[in-house]
């Protein structure tokens, strides 16, 4: 395997990898650093804790370990977890060199003093960019490296004009695009943007580290299967699809003597923190969220992920699903389906809902449940609730497998 140094990463920040127990590249580095290194823009495209963070931050060192006015690098992400999360593998990598973490929902003064002390490095949200740049207090006229993280939630509708605003405040910049999935709009901007790119694609190698099954049960019945099954888990992000279903269902778990908090978009920055910092110490056993949670999220304990409502997207649930099984390590993820389900589940299927496979038998599923591997003939088959004597009697349907969890 190529070294750090192989690839012509420095040795200090080499040093502080290996401080880490980081020394060798994996795929995703070492077919994008050498590229960048040399400054060609790249497109970053593979499956999420594959790698990426450091794929984008080592070669962009490289570019300011000779000091200079700044900021010359910027790096725009959809939300501030993930912002957050960047900002704390620079600072793992002892650089020396100043960052400003930039996003909404907090005060301006620490982000204000941060940028009149100088950086070299901006970090932020596309919102709170602009929003100091229109205050004055930050331009992006010397940025040399600019990263778009999750590129393909960047350029989304929600986003996409605040984003190409701040790259028209660049002039030229060597630019990344970063992300686990990329539609296929996302090749106008590519084309728009950025100056023959490398396309860096990497697919899962070998047997996927992730155990990703489906839990058929009755909606009246989804909370309780939902608490057995955390009873005998910590570490579990559990995903719901709004603000309200997410509090809502906290209360209910906490009702039932669950450690969980949420995390939704209506909350103060500072509760968000809070709560990431409860999940992330395991004061907390369980996060329960909505998608704000999905994107870049890397908490090392995770080892189950619970889709307890479906998320509009199949690139959405690959997003949930990749907060497990990440940087090398196994994980789990269920995805709960009712019989209302039905239809939106078939939908996700057809745009590419990530295949399933056995759960291993140690997950706890209620009595007169069965967790289900779907096998593509029979995808679109409606789910049938049994008892457990049923059950005994019945023989293998067609078209899946079933996992009778004790």
């Amino acid at each position: 395997m190529q070294t750090f140094a192989e690839a012509g990463v420095s040795m200090p920040i080499e040093a502080a990898l290996t401080r880490q127990k980081i020394t060798n590249l994996n795929q995703v580095q070492s077919e994008s650093i050498p590229a960048l290194l040399v400054g060609r823009d790249v497109v970053i495209q593979s499956p999420t804790g594959s790698g990426k963070t450091l794929a984008f931050l080592l070669p962009l060192l490289d570019r300011l370990a000779e000091p200079a006015a700044g900021p010359r690098g910027l790096i725009v992400t959809p939300t501030r977890e993930l912002a957050i999360q960047v900002e704390a593998v620079f600072k793992s990598l002892d650089s020396g060199r100043r960052s400003a973490l930039l996003y909404g929902g907090v005060g301006y003064h620490t982000q204000t003093l941060a940028l009149k002390r100088g950086v070299d490095l901006v970090i932020g949200t596309p919102g709170r960019i602009l929003d100091m740049i229109e205050k004055r207090q930050v331009s992006l006229s010397r940025v040399e490296y600019l990263v778009l993280d999750e590129a393909d939630q960047m350029f989304d509708a929600g986003f996409s004009r605040d984003v190409e605003k701040i790259m028209g405040l660049t002039y030229n910049p060597q630019t990344v695009l970063a992300s686990a999935t990329m539609p296929d709009w996302v090749s106008r901007m590519i084309d728009k943007h950025l100056r023959d790119p490398l396309i860096v694609k990497v697919v899962a190698e070998g047997p996927s580290l992730l155990e990703h099954g489906l839990v058929r049960t009755d909606r009246g019945m989804k909370l309780g299967v939902l608490s057995d099954i955390l009873r005998r888990h910590r570490g579990t992000i559990v995903f719901g699809r709004t603000k309200h279903g997410v509090r809502k269902l906290n209360r209910e778990l906490q009702r039932l003597g669950h450690r969980s908090v949420e995390l939704q978009g209506n909350m103060a920055q500072s509760a968000r923190d809070h709560v990431m910092e409860s999940f992330r110490r395991e004061r907390a056993d369980v996060l329960v969220a909505t998608n704000v949670a999905a994107r870049g999220l890397d908490v090392s304990h995770v080892g189950l992920v619970i889709n307890y409502d479906l998320p509009d997207t199949a690139d959405a649930l690959t997003h949930r699903i990749g907060r497990t099984a990440r940087n090398g390590n196994t994980g789990r993820a269920l995805t709960f389906i009712t019989a209302e389900d039905h239809e939106n589940w078939a939908k996700l299927r057809r745009q590419g809902a990530p295949m399933l496979r056995t759960v291993d038998a140690s997950l706890l599923v209620k009595d007169g449940h069965w967790l289900y591997v779907d096998e593509p003939a029979h995808q679109s088959r409606p789910a049938r609730a049994q008892s457990a004597s049923r059950r005994r009697r019945s023989s293998r349907p067609l078209g899946r497998r079933r996992v009778h969890l004790d």
